[in-house]
């Protein structure tokens, strides 16, 4: 197939392209570079062993997003292009809104109009409403804490609608994450944010390599049996396969289907410090600050779908993702 992915050069996006690349699909990526940039194409090439088509676009212009219609015939998007951070959302929410939900709204009328009817959206586990009840099913209650959140399960809605407008027609995906970490094994592609990233995997390596003095946890006081909240971490090489299926099976999807993309087991902030020690080698310094807004104490996913409808299951351990991160971050590059 030829599959347009949104925000290509950006985490994610880039994985999942090489994962695309090596089951023979051919890959357009569309990004604005506003959280990326252009190095990581030539990256992504040498992994998959394919060129990449890039084009660098805002999409919330319609002009730019039809005109990339006419330009080429796609069979499907995935679609990852956004803004993603929880704190920026809380302090910036107008932009997250209009940026968010203007891009998918932009996405829809093209595809429409082309016969294009296949798409994968990039959701979270941020949809879901705090609760003690794990871990958490897909039919679990919404209810984001912040303008992010919101904005993935305002999208939702949005296809969910879409799909029932035209049962026939649509085929959707919607993928919600828990905590994507890790690298490529390869140490030649992984998280390289332009902004200052507000996730723990790149505060740990920042403190490993000396760039901060301490790791800043946020909240020791949660129902937990270390006091620090518990995550789903998943290998980001996982979550990328995990798109690939959902694009390779979304015909037999008869409705806008959501799906949890995580492991199903949690590990505490401070067992993944642990664990990051181990990997590097290095001593990880660290204090206890107020909890942050938003943050839930416990989030963990229930897969069971994903391994029921796709035959997707997350294989790589919590000391495979510290082991990839810290080779990508540390410079010891390999070759694809």
């Amino acid at each position: 197939m030829k599959i347009l992915v949104t925000g290509g050069c950006g985490y994610i996006g880039s994985h999942t392209t090489v994962a695309l690349l090596e089951r023979g699909h051919d890959v357009v990526i569309a990004d604005n570079l506003c959280n990326s940039n252009r190095e990581v194409l030539d990256r992504v090439a040498a992994i998959g062993r394919r060129p990449v088509e890039f084009h660098q676009m805002d999409l919330t212009d319609p002009p730019s997003v039809a005109g990339l219609f006419t330009q080429n015939t796609f069979d499907a998007v995935v679609h990852l292009a956004g803004l993603k951070s929880i704190p920026d959302s809380l302090s910036n929410p107008a932009a997250y809104y209009r940026i968010n939900l203007q891009s998918l709204l932009n996405l829809i009328g093209p595809m429409q109009a082309q016969g294009c009817h296949r798409l994968v959206f990039s959701s979270s586990a941020a949809v879901y409403q705090a609760t003690d009840r794990q871990p958490l099913a897909e039919n679990s209650p919404r209810g984001p804490a912040h303008p992010y959140g919101r904005t993935k399960a305002m999208i939702e809605d949005i296809l969910t609608d879409v799909q029932t407008v035209l049962p026939d027609t649509w085929r959707i995906a919607c993928l919600r994450y828990f905590n994507p970490v890790g690298a490529h094994p390869s140490g030649m592609l992984g998280e390289n944010p332009s902004q200052p990233p507000g996730n723990l995997f790149p505060a740990l390596v920042r403190v490993a390599l000396g760039e901060e003095a301490k790791l800043a946890i946020f909240g020791h006081d949660y129902p937990t049996a270390d006091g620090t909240c518990v995550r789903d971490f998943i290998h980001v090489c996982d979550l990328a396969a995990g798109h690939v299926l959902a694009l390779e099976q979304l015909d037999a999807l008869t409705r806008a289907t959501t799906l949890n993309l995580g492991t199903g087991r949690g590990a505490s902030v401070l067992e993944v410090l642990h664990a990051f020690e181990q990997a590097s080698g290095r001593p990880i310094p660290h204090h206890f600050v107020d909890r942050r807004p938003g943050d839930m104490p416990v989030c963990i996913a229930d897969p069971s779908r994903a391994r029921s409808l796709l035959g997707w299951q997350a294989q790589r351990s919590l000391a495979d993702m510290c082991e990839d991160e810290w080779r990508w971050r540390s410079g010891r590059y390999g070759t694809p």
